[in-house]
C-alpha cells in the first residue's frame, strides 16, 4: 500500500479524503501493484484519484516518511503494509477527486490533524503528522 499525504506548503495544511471503503478519513492512496515500484503507484493513484501529477516533496523527495502495518476496518478486512510518501500541491490545484472512492476531502493544518479523534482517521495519523512536522522544522 503507497498513501501520498499532499503537503500545501504555502498554507501549511494536509489533505484528508473521507474514503468510502474504510468509513474513515486518510490520505488518498492504493496498492501497489505487483512489480510496481512503490512511488510509481504513488504517481498513479495520485493521477487516477486527484487528477493532480505527484510531485515529491522536498522533505523526502521520491522516498516515504514513514512506514505502518495496520488491521483495516471495513469492507474486506486485511492487513495492509502501507509506505507514507509526501507530495507537494496547490489546494487551488486540486479542482476534482474520484468520487467512487471518496465521499469527501479537506484540508487540515497539523494542528487540526492532532486535535481530531483517531475513531475517524487511520490509527497512524497522529504519528505521520508529528513526524512531518518535525521533518518541515528541520
Amino acid at each position: 500500500m503507497s498513501y501520498f499525504v499532499v503537503l500545501d506548503d504555502k498554507r501549511g495544511e494536509l489533505l484528508l479524503v473521507a474514503h468510502r471503503k474504510a468509513g474513515l478519513w486518510l490520505p488518498p492512496g492504493g496498492h501497489v501493484e505487483q512489480g510496481e515500484d512503490p512511488w510509481a503507484a504513488v504517481v498513479r493513484e495520485c493521477r487516477e484519484e486527484l487528477n493532480i501529477p505527484a510531485v515529491a516533496s522536498d522533505i523526502t523527495g521520491e522516498r516515504p516518511l514513514f512506514l505502518t502495518v495496520t488491521r483495516t476496518r471495513g469492507q474486506g478486512e486485511h492487513t495492509d503494509v502501507s509506505l507514507w510518501y509526501v507530495i507537494s500541491a496547490d489546494a487551488g490545484t486540486l479542482t476534482s477527486y474520484d468520487e467512487e472512492e471518496f465521499t469527501a476531502i479537506r484540508w487540515l493544518t497539523p494542528d487540526q490533524v492532532l486535535a481530531d479523534t483517531l475513531d475517524s482517521m487511520d490509527p497512524h495519523m497522529h504519528r505521520f503528522t508529528r513526524k512531518l512536522v518535525q521533518a518541515r522544522a528541520s
